[in-house]
């Protein structure tokens, strides 16, 4: 069958898949929107993680496609014999399509109503003392739910793999021992591991590129555009000690530059926007508030029946005043905003903080409860936090072909190096005209 999708077109659905998206795990994914509380800035940004995953499937079958010459392809760089190859393509599409299934209603904000990671009893999951995430959801799901069998029987109708295998493409810590992604090319084994699981999560991801080119459409904005067909079209692999590795034709370099770039500026422009920042901090005021009794189970069965209509239905029926705010719509008003990493003299920097500071103490002394709220983004952490390496490939017709590292091959990484963070103050609408008076002295943008 297939899936009409704004993006992609048609999205081709394998018989043993569908099983899986037909599946309440899956199918929950509907009500939950891709972009939490963006929508009260952009109104049109109402698409949901399910149509996402699927467009993430869709985005590493292209990417699968053109590096191990697939069904679809147009050019592999080289094909390993088919029953394995085909083994391969199958754990890819699954691990994209369920590579969000465990996220929380409105997404990141209600990780702070998760249980202790410890209660989730997640199979390969080393037991520690802090908060579940989305991600032990999605493992647990997928390694210990109803849907696990419907998975296992997905994978030995395709080939013989099975839950494990799909988790390790979007876990790194999960153990696999059994040789599934070891195959032998030029009489030396390989393992294509690390370049699989460089399609479900890495610096150039089916994840980020189905996600800015859908966000931004859904927002109405172009900060998320990018050459996705020349991007896919020149993914390429890199054998090295054994091991493939996700590499870069060199003519696609300015292209992955302009994808980190877009990827930037949506986080400054679209998911940290002023409006969706304070809803999302009210909901945290909310969650920790001593009368607050809303908290996602650990009982993965019952976590299905949790989505964003769960989360405003129990919102509507609560008394709290952060509660209450989010449910009529009448959230606290911006009455500062600083971002610092913009190039400036060092002075000025030190005068704005000043300021912002004296604010604050400001509306402390004349008893204002305000919601201080800080949104950091980097251009990428690759060149600070390890894990498997990107290479560009470069082709001339004087000497051999040569892999580079990705870190070497472009200054981006230096030149956006410093983190960029938007500090920003919020109170009562009620109070607003009283705390600008309280700030009058200090020179920065107001919003209404």
């Amino acid at each position: 069958m297939e899936i009409r999708d704004l993006i992609h077109g048609s999205i081709l659905i394998d018989a043993a898949e569908l099983p899986v998206i037909d599946s309440p795990y899956f199918q929950r994914l509907r009500q939950i929107r891709q972009l939490g509380f963006s929508e009260y800035s952009f109104p049109s940004a109402t698409h949901n993680r399910y149509i996402h995953s699927l467009g993430a499937m869709e985005t590493a079958t292209q990417a699968f496609d053109t590096i191990f010459g697939g069904p679809r392809s147009r050019a592999g760089v080289f094909t390993i014999r088919d029953p394995k190859l085909n083994r391969f393509r199958h754990v890819v599409r699954l691990a994209a399509l369920l590579h969000d299934i465990g996220h929380g209603p409105l997404s990141h904000t209600t990780e702070f109503a998760m249980p202790n990671v410890e209660e989730l009893k997640v199979p390969g999951r080393p037991a520690k003392e802090r908060k579940a995430t989305h991600e032990d959801y999605t493992l647990k799901i997928i390694l210990d739910s109803g849907l696990t069998p419907i998975l296992d029987k997905s994978g030995k109708d395709r080939g013989g793999f099975n839950p494990t295998h799909v988790a390790a493409l979007i876990e790194p810590e999960i153990s696999v021992t059994d040789g599934f992604f070891v195959e032998t090319v030029d009489e030396k084994p390989v393992d294509f591991r690390p370049i699989l699981k460089q399609l479900i999560s890495s610096e150039l991801d089916a994840d980020r590129m189905d996600y800015l080119r859908r966000d931004s459409l859904g927002a109405g904005v172009s900060y998320g555009n990018f050459d996705f067909d020349w991007l896919v079209a020149n993914l390429t692999s890199h054998i090295k000690d054994g091991k493939c590795y996700l590499a870069l034709q060199h003519r696609a370099l300015y292209s992955f530059e302009d994808f980190l770039i877009s990827r930037y500026h949506m986080f400054l422009m679209v998911y940290f926007h002023y409006k969706s920042v304070v809803f999302d901090s009210m909901l945290a005021e909310y969650l920790e508030s001593a009368d607050c009794d809303y908290a996602l189970p650990s009982d993965i069965e019952k976590y299905c029946l949790y989505d964003d209509a769960h989360l405003y239905s129990h919102l509507a029926q609560r008394t709290n005043e952060w509660a209450r705010r989010i449910a009529d719509k009448r959230p606290y008003r911006m009455l500062m905003e600083l971002h610092s990493g913009i190039p400036a003299t060092k002075i000025a920097a030190l005068e704005q903080e000043r300021l912002l500071g004296l604010t604050e103490q400001g509306l402390r002394d004349n008893k204002v409860h305000f919601i201080k709220a800080r949104s950091t983004g980097e251009l990428s952490k690759y060149f600070r936090k390890p894990g498997d390496p990107i290479f560009v490939r470069y082709d001339n017709h004087y000497s051999a072909t040569s892999f580079i590292p990705l870190e070497q091959c472009t200054d981006l990484f230096q030149r956006y190096a410093e983190k960029r963070m938007i500090t920003r103050l919020y109170v009562a609408p009620e109070r607003l005209s009283e705390c600008r008076k309280i700030g009058r002295e200090t020179p920065l943008r107001y919003e209404d």
